[in-house]
């Protein structure tokens, strides 16, 4: 018997999008849900919902718990166009990615997955605008959003399949994910945002909706300051 799960590979230009299998996945042998782990929650007939979070300044650097409230709100599954599901897990953590030259650089992120779709938002404070970074990715393009430059694009993502039974899991090339990479604010002085949704099947992402949820989520993320 096997089981399997989806992952965004990391992008050329956005710090944090290698995703552990483990999150991503609902259950393991045995009826084990990561949920109860992640999502706080022990009733599996209710939504995930996020691990307790503590308030900060908005000047201070977000925390993946804080992203993870921002993004598992109640309509997000309307946003997604799929309003009769509900959250599987949902959880946020905090990491940073250290540069060959020794910088490092906070990436925290939080995760919300769905039967149909997974929902992945990263907050990167580097000092690298958004713009030009089209040139880098595959099959992007330049956008506004939210009065923000901001650059959509595709990624591949890696299918990852567990043998319940035992013995080594299997990874491969899975769907496509896609990506709004957007700036923190109207000037683009550096740093980003990204929102990225993929598909557990291997159909594509729906554009229109990933729209929907950064217009509908990222004005809601502490921090964020209109215009």
């Amino acid at each position: 018997m096997t089981q399997e799960a989806a992952a965004a590979e990391k992008s050329p230009n956005a710090w944090a999008q290698a995703v552990t299998a483990l999150a991503l996945i609902g259950a393991l042998g045995g009826g084990l849900w990561l949920q109860d782990r992640f999502a706080g929650g022990t009733d599996p007939d209710a939504p995930a919902v996020c691990s307790a979070d503590e308030d900060a300044e908005p000047s201070q650097r977000i925390s993946g718990a804080q992203l993870c409230t921002a993004l598992n709100r109640a309509d997000l599954p309307v946003l997604l166009g799929t309003p009769k599901e509900q959250a599987q897990t949902a959880y946020g953590s905090d990491g940073s990615v250290k540069t060959a030259g020794g910088t490092e650089t906070a990436t925290p992120e939080a995760t919300v997955k769905f039967g149909t779709y997974t929902v992945q938002l990263t907050r990167s404070y580097d000092d690298l605008p958004v713009a030009g970074t089209e040139n880098l990715l595959n099959s992007a393009e330049k956008r506004t959003v939210l009065g923000r430059p901001a650059v959509l694009y595709s990624s591949q993502t890696i299918a990852i399949r567990f043998n319940l039974g035992g013995g080594e899991s299997e990874t491969g090339p899975g769907g496509v994910a896609r990506s709004l990479l957007i700036a923190p604010d109207a000037k683009d002085s550096g740093g980003s945002y990204e929102l990225a949704i993929w598909r557990q099947d291997t159909l594509p992402p729906d554009d229109a909706a990933l729209l929907r949820v950064a217009e509908k989520v990222l004005p809601t993320v502490p921090g964020w300051t209109a215009g």
